[in-house]
C-alpha cells in the first residue's frame, strides 16, 4: 500500500522510536570488550559437496599465524578478532579460494561453508585460470555461467533504503529498477514484476510479502527475514536449466542453519517490526539446532499496548515466523525442516484520507478492507554418497491467500450509510517436490539432474456490485493445475582457461483439460583471457504459464458465461547475453553485460486495442481482460555497466548503469514503450566504517544515490473520468505520455558496540533526504473534478535497534 507507514502524524511515531533508541544506549552496561569470537565451518566440494578433510585455513593478516585445519568431517574452528576479516582456504588439488568480509561480532558466533573447486590439471603448481573464487559475489549455483551475482545478510543490511530486504536490495543492481518507493517489486531488464521466480531451498514459493497479493511478486513489507538468510542467489537472464516457469529474473533462497553448539538470542526493532529470534543446539551429541525467528508489526504492537501510532485506523498488522530446524546425521544424511508463515492486514478507512490531495489506495468515499496470509513450509534430505555424487529431495507446502472488501459511503446521507461495491477472494494452495542429482564424473565434466513438480488448487472470486444491486461477476471458480518441469545440465571445462555447460529444460502444464510442453535450451560459455578477466556468453529459452486466475476469468455471453482465456500459452521468451568480466584487484571487480530479448506468444486482446500481458504487474492487481490470444511480441536490449569494490580497508562502492529499450505490440500492431521502459538507470552506493577509541565500537556511514528516466504513462480521459467519477484511461494513447525522471538520495548512519558478549547496533536510515518529488502517477480527484498528479515517497526517516546476545 502506498505511504502506509507516512502519515500526517509519522514524526510521533519516529520519536517512539528514537527515544527507545536513546533508553537502550543509556541503560547499556559498559562492559570490557572481548576481543575474539568463534569462527568455525564446514569444507565442502562445490560440486559434490562432500566434506573436504585436511583443508588449511588461514586467517589473512593475522601475526602471529592463526590458522587451523579441517577434520575428517570437513569441519574447522578457530578464534579470530572481533570485526572484519578474511579468511583463505587451500587444499592440495583444489583451487584456493579467499573469503573476505566476514563479520564477527561477540554477541554471536559465526559458522560458514566454504566450497572449494577442483583443479582441472592436478599436475600443474600455478594455476592460470580466472580465479572464480577472487569473484566475492560468486553464485552458489556454479553453472550459473552470466547475469548471476551472489547476496547475503550484510548487503541487505548495508545498503542504504534496503530495510534488511532482499528485493530493495537487489533494486540496485544493473539492469534493475524498483517497481515504485511504496513496494519492493522490481522490474529486471524491462521485464514485468510478474516474471520474477522465486525459490526457497529449491522448492517455487508464492509471493514472500506482506499486503503482497495473490498477482504479484512484491509487497511493502517482505516476510523474508535476513536474520535467518544465508548466502543466496539473484539471476537476471539466461538462467541454467533447473529453473522454469521464468521470463524475467530468479531469487534462489537459502536459509541458514542455527548454531549447533551454543544457544544465542537476538532482539531487534525497526521498520520491519518488533523481532524476537533464538538458535542453539537441539542435542550437542547429535549436532542437531535449530533457528527460530518471530516478527510482528510495529505499529501493531504501539497501538496494542495503548500508544496512538498516529495512523489513525490504518494501522499495518502483520506478524511473521520464520523457523530450520536442521538434523546432520539423520540417515547418514543431513535432514531440514524449514518454515515461513505470515499474515497482514489494514483498514484504509474514507474518513482517514487527505482530501488535499489524491490518493490511490484510498478514497474519501470508500473503506478499503484487504487481508492476506501466507504459509510456506518444507523439507529437505540431502547426502553425499561419495565424493562424487549429490542428492537432495525436497517436498513442501505453501498457501496464499488474499481477501479484499470495497464499501463505498454514501456522502449525501445523514448516516452517511455503506454498500458494498466490491469484493474478492483468491486462495493458492501447492504441493510441491524438487529432486536433483549431481554427479562428478571427473575433473573435467560434471552433470545436474532434476525433475521439480508442482501441483496447484486454486478457488478464486471476484465481482463488482453496480449500483448495489447487478453483480458482474469477473472469477468464480475452483481449478486445479499441474507445472512440472524436468532438467538436465552437463559442464565441461575444457581446460583451466575455459568452460562451458549446455542443458535442457522441459516444462509441461495442465489446466482445464488444457495441456503444453515446452523444450527449453539452455547454454553458457566462458573464456579466461587472463589470469584476472573472462568473456561470456548465455542464451536460452524461456516460458511462462498465465496465472490461474487469468486462465478463468468468465465471459458473459446472454445469460451464459464461457472461459475465452483457456487455452493460453505459455509466454516466450528468448535471451541473448554476452560480458566481459574483469578483476581489478582481490576486492574490485568490473562487469559489462549487453543482452536482447526476444518476447513472443503474450498475451493480446483477440480485437485490436493496446493491451498486452507483458504490462501487468505495473498495478499490481489481476487483469479482469477476457477473450485473449496468444499473438503479442515484445523486445528488451540493452547494456550493464557495474563496477564494485567489496568490503576492505573500512569502506566499499557499488557504481552501476544501464542503457536499455523495452518495447511490445498489441494486437493493434502498434509498437509501443512498455509500462516499465524508463531508457536508462543508475546507482551509486558508498560506504565507510570509522573506529571509535577503542575496537569495539564502531560508526558506520552509507549512502546512496539512484536515478532513473521516467516511465511512460497512459494519458486519462478527462471527460470520461468525470462521468464515471472515476480515473478513466485513454488506451488510444497507451504509454505515450513520459513522467519526469526519479531521482532519490538515502542516507544510512549506525553504530555498533561490542561487549563481552553480546554486541548492540543502532542505525538511522534516512530516505529521499532530499525530499525530490518523483511522480508516482495520475490520478481523477473526485473531490475537486481535476486530474492530478500523486508523487511517491518524500523524506523518511526511519530507526532501528538490533541486540545479539
Amino acid at each position: 500500500m502506498k505511504n502506509m507507514f507516512l502519515t500526517h502524524s509519522k514524526n510521533k511515531y519516529y520519536l517512539y522510536q528514537i527515544l527507545f533508541i536513546a533508553f537502550s544506549l543509556i541503560t547499556s552496561t559498559n562492559l570490557n570488550a572481548q576481543q575474539l569470537q568463534t569462527l568455525r565451518g564446514k569444507i565442502v566440494d562445490e560440486i559434490s559437496r562432500a566434506p573436504l578433510p585436511g583443508a588449511n585455513v588461514i586467517l589473512v593478516g593475522s601475526d602471529p599465524i592463526i590458522g587451523t585445519s579441517t577434520d575428517i568431517n570437513g569441519d574447522f574452528k578457530i578464534n579470530v578478532p572481533i570485526g572484519r576479516n578474511t579468511i583463505k582456504v587451500m587444499l592440495m588439488g583444489y583451487e584456493q579460494k579467499v573469503q573476505s568480509d566476514i563479520v564477527i561480532i561477540a554477541g554471536k558466533e559465526m559458522v560458514l561453508t566454504v566450497s572449494l573447486t577442483e583443479k582441472v590439471n592436478q599436475m600443474n603448481e600455478v594455476v592460470v585460470s580466472y580465479d572464480r573464487s577472487k569473484d566475492q559475489k560468486v553464485t552458489n549455483n556454479e553453472m550459473v555461467t552470466i547475469s548471476g551475482r551472489s547476496f547475503n545478510v550484510e548487503d541487505t543490511k548495508r545498503y542504504a533504503g534496503s530495510f534488511g530486504d532482499p528485493s530493495r536490495m537487489a533494486a540496485n543492481f544493473a539492469g534493475v529498477n524498483a517497481g515504485n518507493d511504496s513496494r519492493n517489486d522490481i522490474v529486471v531488464r524491462g521485464n514485468s514484476p510478474q516474471g520474477t521466480l522465486w525459490q526457497l531451498e529449491g522448492l517455487n514459493i508464492p509471493n514472500p510479502n506482506h499486503f503482497g497479493g495473490a498477482f504479484s511478486t512484491g509487497g511493502p513489507v517482505s516476510m523474508l527475514n535476513n536474520n535467518v538468510l544465508d548466502k543466496s542467489d539473484f539471476l537476471s537472464g539466461a538462467f541454467p536449466a533447473q529453473y522454469g516457469n521464468a521470463t524475467s529474473a530468479v531469487f534462489d533462497l537459502k536459509l541458514r542453519s542455527g548454531n549447533n553448539e551454543k544457544r544465542e538470542y537476538v532482539a531487534q526493532v525497526g521498520i520491519n517490526g518488533f523481532e524476537l529470534g533464538a538458535e542453539g543446539p537441539f542435542s550437542k551429541k547429535g549436532g542437531s539446532s535449530y533457528l527460530i525467528n518471530y516478527r510482528y508489526s510495529t505499529l501493531g504492537l504501539m497501538q496494542s499496548i495503548g500508544v496512538d501510532p498516529g495512523t489513525g485506523d490504518a494501522t499495518p498488522l502483520y506478524q511473521d515466523v520464520t523457523f530450520n530446524f536442521v538434523f546432520p546425521k539423520f540417515l547418514k544424511g543431513k535432514l531440514s525442516v524449514y518454515g515461513i508463515a505470515g499474515i497482514s492486514s489494514i483498514d484504509l478507512l474514507g474518513k482517514d484520507v487527505d482530501t488535499t490531495s489524491t490518493n490511490f489506495y484510498g478514497q474519501i468515499d470508500q473503506n478499503l478492507y484487504p487481508r492476506y496470509q501466507s504459509g510456506i513450509f518444507g523439507t529437505s534430505y540431502e547426502r553425499s554418497f561419495n565424493k562424487n555424487t549429490f542428492l537432495k529431495i525436497s517436498f513442501g507446502a505453501n498457501t496464499a491467500s488474499n481477501n479484499y472488501s470495497i464499501d463505498s459511503i454514501d456522502l449525501a446521507s445523514e448516516q452517511q450509510s455503506l454498500y458494498r461495491i466490491r469484493e474478492g477472494e483468491f486462495t493458492d494452495n501447492r504441493y510441491t517436490s524438487h529432486i536433483q542429482l549431481t554427479n562428478k564424473i571427473n575433473t573435467k565434466n560434471n552433470i545436474v539432474s532434476g525433475v521439480n513438480l508442482n501441483f496447484i488448487q486454486a478457488d478464486y472470486f471476484n465481482k463488482d456490485v453496480i449500483k448495489g444491486v447487478t453483480d458482474r461477476i469477473f472469477v468464480d471458480t475452483k481449478g486445479e493445475g499441474f507445472l512440472g518441469n524436468l532438467y538436465s545440465q552437463w559442464k565441461h571445462r575444457f581446460t583451466d582457461r575455459m568452460s562451458a555447460n549446455i542443458g535442457f529444460n522441459v516444462q509441461y502444464f495442465t489446466t482445464n483439460n488444457e495441456d503444453q510442453t515446452v523444450i527449453e535450451p539452455r547454454l553458457g560459455w566462458k573464456y579466461s583471457v587472463t589470469n584476472n578477466s573472462s568473456i561470456r556468453f548465455g542464451y536460452g529459452i524461456h516460458h511462462q504459464n498465465q496465472t490461474m486466475y487469468t486462465y478463468n476469468v468468465q465471459t458473459p455471453i446472454g445469460d451464459q458465461i464461457a472461459y475465452t482465456n483457456r487455452k493460453l500459452e505459455f509466454t516466450q521468451a528468448q535471451h541473448f547475453i554476452v560480458g566481459y568480466e574483469q578483476t581489478i584487484s582481490n576486492t574490485i571487480q568490473f562487469k559489462v553485460e549487453g543482452y536482447y530479448q526476444d518476447i513472443t506468444k503474450a498475451p493480446v486482446t483477440i480485437n485490436a486495442s493496446s493491451y498486452s500481458g507483458l504490462n501487468q504487474g505495473a498495478d499490481f492487481a489481476p487483469s479482469d481482460e477476457d477473450s485473449l490470444v496468444n499473438k503479442g511480441t515484445g523486445n528488451n536490449m540493452g547494456i550493464e555497466l557495474t563496477l564494485e569494490k567489496s568490503f576492505s580497508n573500512n569502506y566499499y562502492f557499488l557504481v552501476t548503469g544501464s542503457l536499455y529499450d523495452s518495447q511490445y505490440k498489441g494486437s493493434d500492431g502498434i509498437k509501443r514503450n512498455t509500462a516499465f521502459n524508463t531508457k536508462y538507470a543508475g546507482n551509486i552506493l558508498v560506504g565507510k566504517d570509522f573506529k571509535l577509541g577503542k575496537k569495539n565500537k564502531t560508526l558506520s556511514i552509507n549512502f546512496r544515490a539512484t536515478s532513473t528516466g521516467g516511465r511512460y504513462l497512459t494519458p486519462l480521459d478527462f471527460e470520461a473520468s468525470a462521468l464515471k467519477g472515476d480515473a478513466v484511461k485513454d488506451e488510444t494513447r497507451a504509454y505515450s505520455f513520459r513522467q519526469d525522471p526519479y531521482f532519490r538520495m538515502d542516507f544510512k548512519i549506525g553504530y555498533k558496540k561490542e561487549y563481552k558478549a553480546s554486541t548492540l547496533e543502532v542505525a538511522v536510515d534516512v530516505q529521499n533526504f532530499t525530499d525530490n518529488q518523483n511522480v508516482f502517477d495520475q490520478g481523477y480527484n473526485r473531490k475537486t473534478n481535476t486530474i492530478s498528479t500523486e508523487y511517491q515517497q518524500g523524506l523518511n526517516i526511519i530507526p532501528s535497534v538490533k541486540f545479539n546476545f
